[in-house]
């Protein structure tokens, strides 16, 4: 299996479940990796033959910063629904954080695997 990946995409959306993050819009960072076989783009060179990061990161932005989750599980399921449906991927890990939402931490966050690694 080769893996196409997006580390550290930004993005700022309502998520959360007490008041005063409701009114607000908070960072979240995504890291995203994506099974694929791309032996075929590496013989053509054409982007149609491989998955284009670029748009799904595009993608995950769209749908991150339009949605109001409380739960950043909740929005880390969509978004890997998302990404299954909308780009044809069979297996993804996507990591999520949102620095800051524990004062004497860095980072918490959820991880989650979909589909099956080949």
């Amino acid at each position: 299996m080769d893996i196409v990946f997006i580390r550290d995409l930004e993005v700022k959306t309502v998520i959360g479940v007490f008041d005063w993050e409701r009114k607000i819009r908070q960072r979240l960072v995504f890291n995203v990796e994506l099974g694929t076989d791309f032996s075929a783009a590496a013989n053509s060179d054409d982007l149609v033959d491989t998955l284009d990061y670029k748009a799904i990161s595009h993608a995950i932005e769209e749908m991150a910063e339009a949605s109001s989750y409380q739960l950043v599980e909740a929005l880390v399921e969509a978004v890997a629904q998302m990404i299954i449906k909308e780009f044809g991927v069979k297996w993804l890990s996507i990591t999520l954080d949102k620095p800051g939402a524990v004062s004497c931490a860095k980072s918490v966050g959820v991880k989650i695997e979909r589909g099956q690694k080949w």
